[in-house]
């Protein structure tokens, strides 16, 4: 880690992620399936705006700029 689709483990909207799912489970909003379910769309999703913001023209973190001729 990290790799697409996950953010760094020290991402703060990860951490907060994390945090609302543990809280919604200890609060009875939430089974823990659910909380697990949130986390791991949202996680997903927050992996790949990191992996646009490291590099706007790939089609994936560390690739190369779309449109380019692979191999």
């Amino acid at each position: 880690m990290p790799s697409p689709p996950f953010p760094s483990p020290d991402n703060a909207v990860l951490r907060m992620i994390v945090s609302n799912a543990i809280s919604s489970v200890r609060n009875g909003e939430a089974l823990v399936e659910e909380a697990i379910l949130h986390a791991a769309v949202h996680g997903w999703y927050e992996g790949h705006v990191h992996g646009e913001d490291e590099c706007p023209g790939c089609d994936f973190r560390g690739g190369l700029p779309k449109n380019t001729q692979r191999g």
